[in-house]
């Protein structure tokens, strides 16, 4: 079955968005019940609002609809993504999930919204920052 390529990158821009903001709620939640970090609580709590400023300049709804759950070919869970060692191993992959999401969102809105594309990258960038001061505190 052949897909619109409109509706191919919104379904692309509806899971990447969903991955990063889940992302970013794990690392604020792990900097705030498992470290007790206030400041870094805050800035991924911060993150997590600007990413849903920035797509909700796209056309959300035609994300919504582009959804397809039960046709989604990579919807199984790895081995690596059902064992974890610690809560630092959990922050590690979750601020890779989010960096790889942003990554893939600024790609693909180039094709929707150029000044869309251009916030998700320093969005990405802040989050570069974010990971090492989390890194280093906890």
């Amino acid at each position: 079955m052949k897909k619109s390529p409109d509706k191919t990158l919104y379904r692309i821009l509806d899971a990447n968005f969903n991955r990063a903001k889940e992302g970013l709620r794990v690392c604020e939640d792990l900097c705030r019940y498992v470290w007790d970090q206030r400041t870094l609580t805050r800035a991924f709590k911060d993150l997590r609002h600007d990413l849903t400023e920035v797509v909700g300049k796209l056309d959300i709804q035609k994300a919504l609809e582009s959804r397809h759950i039960q046709g989604d070919v990579g919807r199984a869970t790895s081995a690596s993504e059902s064992k974890r060692k610690n809560v630092n191993a959990v922050f590690g992959a979750n601020s890779q999930r989010v960096k790889e999401s942003l990554r893939v969102l600024e790609e693909v809105t180039k094709l929707i919204d150029a000044g869309v594309s251009i916030k998700l990258k320093a969005l990405r960038y802040k989050v570069y920052a974010l990971e090492q001061k989390a890194i280093g505190q906890c």
